[in-house]
């Protein structure tokens, strides 16, 4: 069975960083693509970024030089970076397994002053 735990979440001011981190069991992360998506208050579930098994990353255009996603081979888990935040960032920031059902249960990140 499949767990996956985001923690790191938190209140931070504008430009201010944080660090997510996605612990998962049941999977070896370094074998699987895995991806952060984020969800507004009101607004669709999207995708942050993506690292796929030969390393391969994707960010999405808003948070392109400013986040960075990783993966602890030694920790099995997925990190992600988080700098220079602004409002914009506040949602609930979700991991998943790639093309699969396998989601954890989210961390809110707020930033405001």
């Amino acid at each position: 069975q499949v767990s996956l735990v985001e923690s790191g979440g938190g209140l931070v001011q504008p430009g201010g960083s944080l660090r997510l981190s996605c612990a998962a069991s049941g999977i070896i992360v370094s074998r699987n693509a895995m991806a952060w998506y984020r969800q507004a208050p009101g607004k669709q579930r999207a995708l942050v970024a993506s690292l796929s098994t030969d390393r391969t990353m994707y960010y999405a255009e808003s948070v392109r030089g400013r986040f960075t996603i990783a993966r602890d081979n030694a920790k099995n888990t997925v990190d992600l970076q988080m700098n220079s935040l602004v409002p914009e960032d506040t949602a609930v920031y979700y991991c998943r397994v790639s093309g699969t059902m396998n989601w954890g249960q989210g961390t809110q990140v707020t930033v405001s002053s």
